[in-house]
Protein backbone atom coordinates (compact mmCIF):
# COMPACT_ATOMS: atom_id res chain seq x y z
CA UNK A 1 0.00 0.00 0.00
CA UNK A 2 1.74 3.38 -0.94
CA UNK A 3 0.66 6.36 1.33
CA UNK A 4 0.28 9.45 -0.33
CA UNK A 5 0.42 12.94 1.65
CA UNK A 6 -0.97 16.04 -0.36
CA UNK A 7 0.64 19.87 0.00
CA UNK A 8 -1.24 22.16 -1.92
CA UNK A 9 -3.11 25.70 -2.94
CA UNK A 10 -5.91 26.77 -1.85
CA UNK A 11 -8.36 28.50 -3.79
CA UNK A 12 -8.00 27.18 -7.17
CA UNK A 13 -10.80 28.40 -9.57
CA UNK A 14 -12.04 27.39 -12.78
CA UNK A 15 -10.12 26.05 -15.09
CA UNK A 16 -7.27 25.38 -12.95
CA UNK A 17 -9.57 23.49 -10.90
CA UNK A 18 -9.99 20.72 -13.26
CA UNK A 19 -6.45 20.58 -14.85
CA UNK A 20 -5.37 19.92 -11.30
CA UNK A 21 -8.41 17.47 -11.04
CA UNK A 22 -7.12 15.36 -13.96
CA UNK A 23 -3.28 15.72 -13.11
CA UNK A 24 -4.06 14.04 -9.12
CA UNK A 25 -6.21 11.42 -11.24
CA UNK A 26 -3.67 10.76 -13.47
CA UNK A 27 -0.66 11.01 -10.97
CA UNK A 28 -2.87 8.36 -8.65
CA UNK A 29 -3.83 5.74 -11.50
CA UNK A 30 0.11 5.44 -12.22
CA UNK A 31 0.38 4.74 -8.25
CA UNK A 32 -2.20 1.92 -8.05
CA UNK A 33 -5.42 0.98 -6.58
CA UNK A 34 -3.77 0.26 -3.13
CA UNK A 35 -3.33 4.12 -2.09
CA UNK A 36 -3.95 5.89 1.30
CA UNK A 37 -4.26 9.72 1.09
CA UNK A 38 -3.31 11.83 3.64
CA UNK A 39 -4.58 14.87 4.09
CA UNK A 40 -5.67 18.05 5.98
CA UNK A 41 -8.63 18.70 3.61
CA UNK A 42 -8.61 22.31 3.38
CA UNK A 43 -10.71 23.83 -0.19
CA UNK A 44 -8.84 24.10 -3.49
CA UNK A 45 -5.96 20.82 -3.42
CA UNK A 46 -6.45 18.85 -0.53
CA UNK A 47 -10.10 18.59 -1.26
CA UNK A 48 -9.70 17.48 -4.84
CA UNK A 49 -6.93 15.17 -4.20
CA UNK A 50 -9.29 13.47 -1.29
CA UNK A 51 -12.24 13.59 -3.21
CA UNK A 52 -10.18 11.42 -6.20
CA UNK A 53 -8.82 8.94 -3.36
CA UNK A 54 -11.73 8.10 -2.11
CA UNK A 55 -13.64 7.72 -5.94
CA UNK A 56 -10.54 5.36 -6.66
CA UNK A 57 -11.46 2.96 -3.76
CA UNK A 58 -8.62 4.41 -1.93
CA UNK A 59 -8.47 5.02 2.26
CA UNK A 60 -8.70 8.58 3.35
CA UNK A 61 -6.60 9.88 6.62
CA UNK A 62 -7.11 13.29 7.68
CA UNK A 63 -4.84 15.31 9.67
CA UNK A 64 -7.03 18.49 11.31
CA UNK A 65 -4.32 21.22 11.90
CA UNK A 66 -6.51 22.87 14.81
CA UNK A 67 -9.13 22.79 16.92
CA UNK A 68 -10.95 25.49 15.11
CA UNK A 69 -9.78 24.89 11.43
CA UNK A 70 -12.42 24.16 9.74
CA UNK A 71 -14.14 27.52 10.72
CA UNK A 72 -10.97 28.88 8.79
CA UNK A 73 -12.11 27.70 5.65
CA UNK A 74 -14.18 29.42 3.18
CA UNK A 75 -17.60 28.76 3.75
CA UNK A 76 -18.60 26.89 0.77
CA UNK A 77 -16.05 24.37 1.22
CA UNK A 78 -17.41 23.32 4.38
CA UNK A 79 -19.99 20.63 3.29
CA UNK A 80 -16.92 19.02 1.10
CA UNK A 81 -14.60 18.90 4.19
CA UNK A 82 -17.46 17.39 6.00
CA UNK A 83 -18.50 14.72 3.72
CA UNK A 84 -14.62 13.72 3.43
CA UNK A 85 -13.92 13.96 7.21
CA UNK A 86 -16.54 11.37 7.54
CA UNK A 87 -15.38 9.51 4.99
CA UNK A 88 -11.71 9.07 6.51
CA UNK A 89 -10.72 5.84 7.78
CA UNK A 90 -8.49 7.30 10.32
CA UNK A 91 -8.26 11.37 11.59
CA UNK A 92 -6.87 13.10 14.36
CA UNK A 93 -6.89 16.71 14.98
CA UNK A 94 -3.51 18.79 16.17
CA UNK A 95 -3.35 19.94 19.81
CA UNK A 96 -3.49 23.44 18.89
CA UNK A 97 -6.76 25.75 19.52
CA UNK A 98 -6.66 27.68 16.35
CA UNK A 99 -5.34 27.49 12.90
CA UNK A 100 -1.46 29.58 12.73
CA UNK A 101 1.08 29.11 10.39
CA UNK A 102 2.54 26.97 13.40
CA UNK A 103 -0.36 24.41 13.09
CA UNK A 104 -0.26 24.06 9.57
CA UNK A 105 3.23 23.36 9.34
CA UNK A 106 3.09 20.73 11.89
CA UNK A 107 -0.20 18.99 10.55
CA UNK A 108 2.37 19.14 6.92
CA UNK A 109 5.46 17.29 8.64
CA UNK A 110 3.09 14.99 10.18
CA UNK A 111 1.40 14.31 7.12
CA UNK A 112 5.25 13.88 4.91
CA UNK A 113 6.46 11.67 8.04
CA UNK A 114 3.80 9.02 7.47
CA UNK A 115 3.74 9.06 3.87
CA UNK A 116 5.79 7.28 1.27
CA UNK A 117 5.57 10.43 -1.23
CA UNK A 118 4.48 13.72 -1.24
CA UNK A 119 1.81 15.09 -3.86
CA UNK A 120 2.37 19.10 -4.01
CA UNK A 121 0.14 20.74 -6.07
CA UNK A 122 2.65 24.12 -6.44
CA UNK A 123 3.46 26.44 -9.00
CA UNK A 124 6.90 26.50 -7.45
CA UNK A 125 6.63 29.98 -6.44
CA UNK A 126 8.00 30.99 -2.61
CA UNK A 127 5.20 30.70 0.15
CA UNK A 128 2.57 33.48 0.54
CA UNK A 129 3.30 33.18 4.01
CA UNK A 130 5.17 29.92 6.21
CA UNK A 131 3.62 26.99 7.02
CA UNK A 132 2.51 26.46 3.51
CA UNK A 133 3.39 24.49 0.18
CA UNK A 134 6.83 25.63 -0.58
CA UNK A 135 7.91 25.12 3.19
CA UNK A 136 5.74 21.34 3.26
CA UNK A 137 8.16 20.68 -0.17
CA UNK A 138 11.02 22.54 1.73
CA UNK A 139 10.80 19.90 4.68
CA UNK A 140 10.16 16.80 2.82
CA UNK A 141 12.67 17.40 0.98
CA UNK A 142 14.95 17.47 3.89
CA UNK A 143 13.39 14.51 5.41
CA UNK A 144 14.31 12.50 2.37
CA UNK A 145 10.89 11.47 1.24
CA UNK A 146 10.26 11.59 -2.85
CA UNK A 147 8.22 14.79 -4.00
CA UNK A 148 6.13 14.75 -6.66
CA UNK A 149 5.20 18.21 -8.18
CA UNK A 150 1.94 18.69 -9.94
CA UNK A 151 1.64 21.78 -11.44
CA UNK A 152 -0.40 21.38 -15.26
CA UNK A 153 0.30 23.34 -18.13
CA UNK A 154 -2.10 26.10 -18.09
CA UNK A 155 -2.78 26.38 -14.33
CA UNK A 156 -2.76 29.90 -12.93
CA UNK A 157 -2.25 30.52 -9.05
CA UNK A 158 -5.30 33.06 -7.90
Amino acid sequence: MQRIAISGHRGLAGETSLLVEKAIRTALDEAGPDVTGISCLADGADQIFAHAVTDLGGSLEAIIPAGRYRESLPADSHPEFDRLLALAANACCLLFAKPTPESFMAAGALMVDNADVLYAVWDGRPGRGPGGTADVVAYAHASGTPVNVIWPAGAQRD
